[in-house]
């Protein structure tokens, strides 16, 4: 006869291991990856001039002292976040001497059309992460421009620079610090003034 003291019941299941704990590292990934996401948004909704920090901050679900801490400002924020392809056209078909022209008139449509290019230009003018975020746009997406047309390789890097400095200045001065004569120039007469001055930088001899 069984023992009426003995029980049957089944083993206790073991116990749940708990869940591992995320490494620092990867917290602080995390948090960088929200306030980027955050930041893309509400610069793409409300501009980079309207956009603030605590916005960014409360769109992410972190205190804004955390955007601080990681991107020091509103400025360097930006530049992190943003990602500008100036989208140049297919160059490789065209005249050699049609570059200058094509370029001015491409970044012409740029500087007019995209709020974001701007901005940019704006925060590289007074932060060393947009100046920084300003070279590599050139350096992928005009480099080489310069490469395909130089007729010396050496000077390429040279060219590339003198070439920015004409379209950077123009829109420095003309959308940016906003030069009365500079912001009356019409297109047809920017064009005109500055697409023989990149052609020369990019393919006459060296002077």
């Amino acid at each position: 006869m069984p023992d009426s003291t003995s029980t049957s019941s089944s083993p206790p299941a073991p116990a749940r291991a708990p869940a591992p704990t995320p490494s620092p590292a990867r917290r602080s990934d995390a948090t960088r990856a929200a306030i980027l996401d955050a930041a893309r948004e509400r610069f793409a909704a409300d501009g980079y001039e309207r956009a603030t920090i605590r916005a960014i901050a409360r769109d992410a679900k972190i205190d804004p002292s955390m955007v601080m801490r990681y991107y020091g400002s509103k400025e360097g924020l930006f530049a992190a976040a943003v990602a500008v392809d100036i989208r140049l056209p297919d160059l490789s078909t065209l005249p050699r001497q049609e570059v200058g022209r094509v370029l001015v008139a491409h970044f012409l449509d740029q500087w007019e059309g995209n709020e974001v290019l701007t901005a940019l230009l704006r925060v590289g003018a007074g932060s060393q992460a947009g100046a920084e975020r300003m070279q590599g746009v050139f350096r992928d997406q005009v480099m080489p421009v310069a490469r395909r047309v130089c007729p010396d390789p050496e000077q390429t890097a040279t060219r590339a620079a003198l070439t920015a400095a004409q379209l950077l200045g123009l829109a420095l001065t003309r959308y940016v610090l906003r030069f009365p004569p500079a912001v009356a120039l019409t297109r047809e007469e920017i064009v005109a003034w500055l697409a023989p001055t990149v052609q020369r930088y990019l393919t006459a001899p060296h002077p």
